[in-house]
């Protein structure tokens, strides 16, 4: 495992990270990590006076805990306790991913493949749900761009399309039509290959569990959580703009990009504040940040789009 803090869009050093025997104690685990926002020079049609200044945020990882209970996971079913209820017993060993599509040559290769050729590293990144929740998590990764340069993408290819694992033998949501199984998201191209797009394997230096996306997921830290598929099978590269499994459910909610966004409201709730979990029932929410306190790095992805139109 490579250790190393690649990423100064955090302000989070990886000495800040929790090390294992004092996250073990919580209350030495609770010790508070200052993460710096820094918000980008943005076009006038992403720009917001709320955003134009530099704004310190008083954040801490979140504990373990909480990250691995309170997760949404529909193939597990809908409840915040599903996940960790009914994932125990989800084989993941073996596993396998294929990327094809728009490529030269279609590739396919296991989790011991992947772990060998691209070493995980602790990235510290907020999480933003879409319903109004956040958390601080210790990934363990490597940019996805590393496994996408493994293929060579045709003329063609102008988005990636993940696709997660359909067995409703073992995943008894996939039973039901609550979703269109399986589980697909995409991204630009451009938004696929930034250096903060990450192929999560694992979290607090541990295998990634079950509930959060094992053995394979992957994180983008400035779109909702939804964004970030979960036990990725495939990865392929498209022509036209992939329906996400979302948008197939309620387009008029869910849009391609997803960019967290506080200006832009969800069509049921304000996407202005957000409650960071762990944090108890009466702590007060906090203003959520332009594509999640990320700007600084990904706001020129957007350059000149209508965020509202294209949300």
């Amino acid at each position: 495992m490579v250790k190393r803090n690649i990423f100064n869009t955090m302000k989070i050093k990886s000495s800040e990270i929790t090390p294992e025997n004092i996250y073990k104690n919580r209350r030495k685990f609770l010790k508070d990590v200052g993460v710096i926002a820094g918000t980008a020079l943005l076009s006038q049609n992403i720009a917001s006076s709320a955003f134009s200044n530099t704004e310190k945020i008083e954040r801490k990882i979140t504990e373990y805990r909480y990250i691995t209970t309170y997760n949404n996971y529909y193939e597990f079913g809908t409840g915040k306790n599903h996940p960790v209820e009914r994932s125990q017993n989800f084989i993941t060993d073996p596993w396998s991913i294929t990327i094809d599509g728009e490529v030269d040559k279609k590739v396919t290769l296991s989790m011991d493949h992947i772990k060998k050729m691209f070493p995980a590293e602790e990235r510290v990144y907020r999480l933003r749900c879409v319903e109004g929740w956040s958390m601080v998590i210790p990934w363990m990764g490597f940019s996805l761009s590393e496994l996408l340069l493994k293929v060579n993408p045709t003329n063609k290819a102008k988005f990636v399309e993940f696709e997660s694992v359909y067995d409703p033998e073992q995943m008894k949501g996939q039973r039901y039509p609550v979703l269109n199984w399986p589980y697909k998201e995409g991204l630009r191209i451009d938004e696929a290959m930034h250096p903060l797009t990450t192929v999560v394997t694992g979290l607090y230096g541990k295998k990634l569990p079950n509930q959060n996306g094992a053995p394979l997921r992957i994180f983008i830290p400035w779109k909702y959580g939804f964004k970030s598929a979960k036990a990725i099978v495939k990865i392929k590269f498209v022509e036209n703009m992939p329906t996400s499994s979302w948008m197939w459910a309620s387009p008029r909610e869910y849009g391609f990009y997803s960019n967290v966004n506080p200006n832009v409201n969800h069509p049921r709730w304000s996407q202005a504040t957000e409650r960071v979990i762990g944090e108890g029932v009466w702590a007060p929410r906090i203003k959520t940040l332009m594509f999640n306190g990320y700007g600084d790095e990904v706001a020129n992805l957007y350059t000149g789009m209508d965020l509202k139109k294209y949300f």
